[in-house]
């Protein structure tokens, strides 16, 4: 026998719960609307099915390990998806396994998974654009930890150095584009190093490339012949640069991150760089009447 107590309940009050649970059962399914398509709405899902639809596209070379339990597509995506998350490790695996799991069915362990995009974090490479005949070049710093908590770590793998004009202990990333936008190539080191420690990356596009830089790149050594030192309000084609680190700042929050290991950090720029370069070609570039072609990955925000 079963004893069963009946008490009725507030029509106000049953409809407030049943709007609540529909809203927690569509809670990060939807994000923004796609550029080129504000009138229909998409959900994350179909989202991160076209990301590992266009990952595949440029990975068909590349086998599957008999030993491995993702595919290298899988991998790729799973890296894109955290560079664009923008969150740390344990809170992107919470979020991966509590609302996508179904995606990735022989998704590792999580250290397991992160070893795997430290490991295989050249794959990213093929998502770097071709070189344009003028680029730009500039550094961005990234903080790891508080100014307050240096040197309290023997691990410490940061080192203090200015960044927008206050100190920070982290690290710095070079970012040379080409016209478009696009990210040629990039390099990172501690925040210590002055920026004409990354002429190298100017000197691989000789011949290819004439690079736009701010005069923090000038070496007293000398120059490479495809650089261009810009004084402050000259050139306004180096304001190109700003437009790309704001998005990585806005949507990947890429101005701090929490990496305690370097090759761990190396992973995470990789990732972001190859995310970014895959986000603002989403469909294609639709350059205005003067022709300047706009850039946007703030649809795809996490």
């Amino acid at each position: 026998m079963v004893l069963v107590s009946y008490k009725p309940i507030n029509t106000i009050v049953l409809a407030g719960l049943i709007v609540m649970v529909i809203h927690f059962l569509h809670a990060g399914r939807t994000c923004a609307t796609l550029p080129g398509t504000e009138e229909s709405m998409t959900t994350t899902i179909d989202f991160i099915t076209a990301l590992f639809c266009q990952v595949d596209d440029h990975l068909p070379a590349i086998p599957k390990h008999p030993e491995a339990h993702l595919w290298p597509s899988e991998v790729v995506t799973l890296g894109l998806l955290h560079a664009l998350k923008g969150v740390g490790n344990r809170a992107f695996y919470r979020w991966l396994t509590r609302d996508y799991r179904a995606l990735f069915p022989r998704l590792p362990e999580r250290t397991r998974l992160f070893r795997l995009l430290k490991t295989h974090q050249d794959w990213t490479r093929v998502f770097l654009a071709a070189p344009t005949v003028l680029g730009v070049i500039d550094t961005y710093g990234i903080e790891l930890i508080h100014p307050m908590r240096e040197g309290r770590s023997p691990q410490q793998i940061g080192r203090k150095g200015v960044s927008n004009h206050r100190w920070i202990v982290g690290g710095k990333r070079c970012l040379l584009l080409n016209q478009w936008g696009l990210v040629v190539g990039w390099a990172c080191d501690t925040a210590n190093v002055a920026d004409n420690s990354f002429q190298w990356l100017i000197r691989q596009v000789d011949g290819r490339m004439m690079v736009l830089s701010d005069t923090g790149f000038h070496a007293a050594e000398g120059d490479p012949a495809n650089l261009k030192l810009c004084q402050r309000g000259a050139w306004q084609d180096r304001m190109l640069v700003e437009t790309v680190l704001s998005m990585l700042t806005l949507v990947c929050h890429f101005k701090q991150v929490m990496h305690r290991g370097w090759a761990y950090f190396q992973a995470r720029l990789a990732f972001t760089m190859a995310a970014f370069n895959v986000l603002v070609q989403w469909h294609g570039f639709q350059p205005y009447a003067s022709g300047f072609v706009p850039l946007s990955m703030a649809e795809f925000s996490l």
